[in-house]
């Protein structure tokens, strides 16, 4: 399994604007809810996805990835890796460009299901990422 580049990352979090995050807790707590957080306070649209809940910072949750129907940039997970190829599978069925799974998160399943198709970025968090991006 190979990330993109550091140039790639940099390019891909540059062009998008919504991010669908997948297992959004609405538990401030929650690492997930801290990363969402912090990508919408630096102007990306969150797309929770947590059929738990209804509303996850100020936005409208959605029970799958499914259930989404505008065009996404980017599906980032916070799921165990097991759970990983289902939501690949989801992924492929919407209109997405980019499947990114949180630090700690791998599946050699999911990844060779999109690799081919589409950019891949696993085990690395998003939020350290746009930090570490030149802007």
């Amino acid at each position: 399994m190979q990330n993109p580049s550091k140039q790639q990352i940099d390019t891909i979090l540059k062009s998008a604007k919504t991010i669908a995050v997948v297992g959004l807790s609405d538990n401030p707590e929650r690492t997930s809810y801290k990363v969402a957080k912090f990508m919408q306070g630096a102007g990306y649209r969150i797309i929770p996805v947590n059929p738990k809940t209804t509303e996850i910072l100020s936005e409208k949750t959605v029970a799958s990835l499914g259930e989404i129907e505008e065009h996404v940039d980017i599906v980032n997970v916070f799921r165990r890796s097991e759970f990983l190829p289902e939501i690949a599978r989801d992924f492929l069925n919407i209109d997405a460009d980019v499947f990114w799974a949180q630090l700690g998160l791998f599946n050699e399943e999911a990844y060779e299901l999109l690799k081919n198709h589409y950019p891949v970025i696993m085990d690395k968090c998003i939020k350290v990422a746009y930090r570490e991006m030149e802007h």
